[in-house]
């Protein structure tokens, strides 16, 4: 129930016009139905006082300026149900766009904190555990929206079947819903058991997907090796505790309605004894009465089975909220005002950097000139990567100061400074997608023409103006359509096409084979004097072009 007061807060124009319809829907189908007992009362010649509900219809009719026969009693009667059911449309369409919202604003909410946070904490992040929050829980938490809309829905159409029947006779009416809703409640403990199902799943679901997305992603050397067999021994638990609450969720689904029919129906026969042998009502009265608490209790039954559904699906948004707020209190703050410029050089001096308690660099002094090519080379966990991290601001020195053109990193906008800079990966990332969208990544500001200048400068648009589309081919999953070295020369144009100061390559030809490594190294000899560039490498090509090479070996550099 709290997830439905967060969505009622977080959408209260979509959820009250929502409400306000069932609530309209309601009145109007009880309008209906009075007009009907009205009709059926005059069809069967009872000569008694008409209810209280009955006297309004009738008075409805009287100012329409309409006889009550038993054609206008009819026809309104039928006319009001279905605009009844009209009514009810429209607002479970406003309903279904709130779902579609509800998705949509908790994944952009996802994507927006985890990209705002700290690096730090963006890098203990599994990946898996990121994914099933943007596409399993995401989903679940609609749907749980939906189900609570649903439950809304049924509670208030019960309400007013329910009030109906206390104004034609309370006593009868108070006697067979304490009895409909006891033999409800005596059904609740399916709720909490498709509940406990459900978060059961949400936590092996987020355990079971981190785990299978980094055992996918080494699958290539795991089926190499024939080692296949070892992702099914780590995931054979988690998916047989799955396969338990899943069973537990849809036993008690089903035991809840196949429960619940069998009791309605006791109900309704009980009822139908009561109010016609010991309370001596009426033939026509009886029935309606039945048919209002016939249908209060199954409207109350289905909102019971529409809760058990939302407390299956709760989980999975307050785990998804949770890493939401989690990712928000790690958000990376504003640092710096000065605007950036790298004209001379980037200077570090006496750095000291920790992971923790450990220390990975200590007492750096370097100086990266301006326009040159700077090749960080050194032992694997030596600090290579930890002082590119440092360059481009994203982690910050524990000790000493990084200074770029004689002023503090810190007092520098960090923002501005990373949009100065290209970055170069070792994996060149590249989507499903079109040249084009491969290189501007959606950004409005960058169009053909810019695309173009960073692939000729990359030396990449001799291949890609002889693909069949042009920048508008399709590279399929991961960049298939190219080799690894057209692949890495597109990350960096891709990396070039904003016009950086800086340019970053971060063991940008250590997977590629030597043909296609002597054509990337020869595309960074043509970018030499143009822009800076910042490489880590143990290529001994990439050495040979650099204008200074820096070892870094156990957290300290020396010149080479």
């Amino acid at each position: 129930m709290r997830m439905l007061w967060t969505f009622a807060k977080a959408y209260p124009g979509r959820t009250s016009l929502a409400l306000a319809a069932l609530v309209v829907a309601g009145l109007v189908d009880g309008l209906g139905l009075s007009l009907l007992l009205s009709m059926l009362n005059l069809a069967t010649g009872e000569q008694e006082d008409p209810s209280m509900p009955e006297q309004v219809a009738l008075d409805v009719v009287d100012r329409l300026g309409l006889d009550p026969t038993l054609v206008t009693l009819l026809t309104l009667g039928v006319l009001m149900i279905a605009l009844k059911a009209v009514i009810v449309l429209l607002a479970n369409r406003q309903v279904g766009y709130t779902v579609a919202h509800v998705a949509t604003d908790l994944r952009l909410s996802l994507v927006r904190s985890v990209m705002e946070s700290r690096w730090r904490y963006y890098l203990s992040q599994p990946v898996g555990k990121l994914s099933n929050a943007m596409a399993t829980e995401a989903n679940r938490a609609s749907e749980g929206f939906y189900h609570g809309a649903v439950m809304a829905t049924q509670i208030i159409n019960a309400v007013v079947y329910a009030g109906l029947a206390l104004l034609i006779s309370w006593q009868a009416s108070l006697i067979a819903l304490v009895f409909g809703g006891l033999l409800l409640g005596l059904l609740h403990f399916l709720v909490r058991m498709a509940g406990g199902a459900g978060r059961r799943q949400t936590g092996l679901l987020k355990s079971l997907l981190s785990v299978m997305t980094d055992q996918l992603g080494a699958v290539k050397p795991l089926k190499a090796m024939g080692r296949e067999d070892h992702v099914d021994s780590m995931l054979s638990n988690q998916t047989r505790e799955l396969k338990k609450a899943l069973k537990n969720q849809v036993f008690a689904k089903a035991a809840l309605i196949a429960l619940q029919e069998p009791m309605l129906a006791i109900l309704v026969g009980i009822g139908f004894f009561f109010f016609l042998v010991q309370m001596n009502m009426p033939m026509a009265t009886v029935m309606i009465m039945i048919f209002l608490i016939a249908r209060s209790v199954n409207h109350l039954a289905k909102g019971q089975r529409a809760w058990q559904h939302m407390s299956i699906s709760e989980s999975a948004y307050w785990s998804l909220a949770g890493t939401i707020d989690e990712a928000r209190r790690e958000a990376e703050p504003p640092r710096g005002f000065r605007t950036p410029a790298l004209n001379d050089e980037i200077r570090f001096e006496r750095v000291g950097f920790k992971y923790d308690a450990k220390e990975v660099l200590s007492g750096i002094d370097l100086d990266i000139r301006s326009g040159h090519l700077t090749v960080l080379t050194g032992p694997s966990g030596s600090g290579k990567t930890t002082l590119i991290d440092l360059v481009a601001g994203l982690l910050h020195p524990d000790s000493g100061r990084i200074l770029i053109d004689g002023v503090d990193l810190q007092e520098i906008d960090h923002r501005r400074w990373r949009r100065m800079i290209g970055y170069v990966p070792q994996d060149p990332l590249l989507i499903n997608d079109s040249v084009i969208r491969n290189l501007t990544l959606g950004d409005p500001d960058l169009g053909p023409d810019d695309a173009e200048r960073a692939l000729k400068m990359a030396d990449a648009w001799g291949f890609i103006s002889t693909l069949p589309d042009g920048m508008e081919t399709l590279l399929g999953e991961r960049g298939g359509r190219l080799s690894g070295g057209q692949r890495q020369r597109l990350a960096i144009a891709r990396a070039l096409i904003h016009r950086p100061s800086l340019l970053i390559l971060d063991e940008a030809t250590s997977n590629l084979d030597h043909e296609s490594e002597a054509a990337v190294i020869a595309t960074i000899g043509q970018l030499k004097g143009r822009l800076t560039m910042l490489a880590v490498s143990h290529d001994e090509g990439l050495v040979e072009a650099a204008d200074a090479v820096i070892r870094v070996q156990e957290g300290r550099i020396r010149k080479c």
